[in-house]
């Protein structure tokens, strides 16, 4: 079977002709089933991508968008609310498992997520091969001149600005555990807010910013991710949480379906899935409907 893990240039067209954004239920029939998603581009485009999947295989699925954050939509889960969303797989461990020590591997990483919620009558299904954690970015020309490959490699450039969200200084993600990690004493905070840390960068007010992986603006600048060889900032590939009763009354008729769809999301893609919806306007509907028949998903 064909298979395009990017989006082509028809997406470009619909965008053209001003497709709108749109949330709410997707119709079918057969056994229901409830998606739910987080309160983000990212988790909204997954939702739907796995609510229009079911549907296509036969169920009926009510999607619930926009829920909220990782505490509300995991009691809303544990409560039946919903019967399976997205989560990444460190944010399992480091909100709700709390381990004393972090894995050292994605698969590790996903592994203890997943025996952690069957402790809790939940599941994982298979992962996605993107992860969208947090990063350093740089710019290009900058990499090429200091030879950077690795965040401690910014030593090379002296004194330098980071941009830094004002909610993540002082994270174990953030800017002061970087420095920590890192030993990078005269690298010195610029808060900005989340997306503003973009053409900060760009236009050479900062030289270093924390960027998501998976954020689409990567995809438009020339800049370059360095290498976090202290793994301070974890794994956090994506998979299903579902329940367990669930996986055990369907098994591969709703397994199959969810698993096709998360093979397919590399970084790439995941990078043109949330340029779609987060730049070019298409709601998270249109760019999951484009990305499963572009595939033969649908």
């Amino acid at each position: 079977m064909r298979r395009r893990t990017l989006l082509t240039g028809s997406l470009a067209v619909a965008a053209a002709a001003g497709v709108s954004t749109a949330a709410g239920s997707v119709a079918g029939t057969g056994p229901v089933i409830t998606v739910g998603s987080k309160q983000f581009t990212e988790s909204w485009v997954m939702g739907e991508l796995y609510a229009q999947i079911l549907t296509a295989r036969g169920f009926q699925v009510v999607l619930k968008s926009n829920i909220g954050s990782a505490d509300i939509i995991d009691r809303a889960l544990r409560s039946g609310q919903i019967d399976l969303y997205p989560e990444y797989t460190g944010v399992i461990l480091q909100t709700f498992a709390l381990p004393k020590r972090m894995p050292v591997t994605a698969h590790g990483t996903y592994e203890a997520a997943k025996r952690f919620e069957e402790g809790r009558g939940l599941t994982l299904l298979r992962p996605t091969p993107f992860q969208n954690r947090n990063a350093v970015a740089v710019r290009s020309s900058d990499a090429r001149k200091h030879g950077l490959r690795t965040v401690g490699d910014l030593r090379r450039m002296g004194r330098i600005s980071y941009a830094e969200y004002p909610d993540n200084i002082t994270g174990p993600l953030g800017y002061d555990a970087i420095v920590k990690a890192y030993r990078l004493s005269a690298m010195k905070v610029r808060p900005l807010n989340i997306g503003l840390q973009y053409p900060a960068l760009k236009n050479g007010d900062v030289d270093a910013a924390d960027v998501f992986t998976t954020d689409p603006q990567l995809r438009r600048y020339d800049f370059t991710v360095l290498e976090d060889d202290q793994a301070i900032f974890g794994f956090q590939n994506v998979s299903p949480v579902v329940r367990r009763s669930l996986v055990e009354r369907y098994g591969s008729r709703l397994t199959e379906p969810l698993d096709a769809v998360n093979a397919l999301l590399t970084e790439k893609a995941m990078q043109a899935l949330n340029e779609a919806a987060a730049m070019m306007r298409l709601s998270p509907a249109k760019v999951a409907d484009r990305f499963l028949r572009a595939n033969d998903l649908k």
